[in-house]
């Protein structure tokens, strides 16, 4: 049996200590790399996040962004439009009142004059039949003359103060000398006081 030779190594402190130098570095590299991955990822993420396209719009406004931000999202406002002309009112429009035709007015013809002349007149107011069969009414203006016909229609005026009266002949008299007419009490009392009795007159006998 072939003898063997064993060898032993020495270590100088040299050595040692380079080798345990050595140990710490690659302690410390794989330390400081497995650091530098960690811190790495963050940077990446937010790269992805700055390649994603600007033209997306987000889907919520910020609470904290102010309104003039984004003026896009205020509502434009919206053209009111002008009221249209119904057709009533184009109608009213053109609506015309006619003016009111003046209304032709009877005019009454004066009556005509046949006679006229002055004498004296009287009245009476006792209830009687009058020539012509009527009942005689004291309030109704009528008078007596000797010759005129009946219902003929005599103006009577009083020159001392103007009045005047037209009166219905339906019946006869008077029978005293200067007097041509004999009134009723209503017809004397239109021209004259009640208490004269007698009055000078004007007549026109109306045709």
């Amino acid at each position: 049996m072939a003898g063997r030779h064993f060898r032993n190594r020495k270590f100088s402190p040299t050595g040692i200590a380079a080798t345990a130098a050595v140990g710490v570095v690659l302690a410390v590299g794989g330390t400081v790399g497995a650091v530098q991955l960690t811190s790495g990822e963050p940077a990446a993420e937010s790269a992805a996040v700055e390649a994603l396209p600007s033209t997306v719009a987000p889907t919520s406004a910020s609470p904290s962004a102010s309104p003039s931000a984004s003026p896009s999202l205020s509502p434009s406002p919206k053209a009111t439009p002008s009221p249209k002309v119904t057709r009533t009112q184009a109608a009213s429009r053109k609506t015309r009142t006619a003016s009111p035709k003046p209304t032709a007015r009877k005019t009454t013809a004066a009556p005509k004059v046949v006679d006229s002349g002055s004498c004296g007149a009287s009245f009476y107011d006792e209830g009687q039949m009058t020539a012509n069969g009527e009942t005689f009414n004291p309030d109704a203006l009528t008078a007596a003359h000797k010759t005129l016909p009946f219902n003929t229609r005599v103006r009577v005026t009083n020159p001392a103060n103007g009045k005047s009266v037209i009166v219905r002949i339906n019946d006869r008299g008077p029978y005293i000398d200067g007097r041509c007419l004999d009134l009723s009490r209503a017809a004397f009392a239109a021209i004259a006081s009640t208490d004269l009795g007698e009055v000078d007159v004007r007549y026109e006998v109306l045709g």
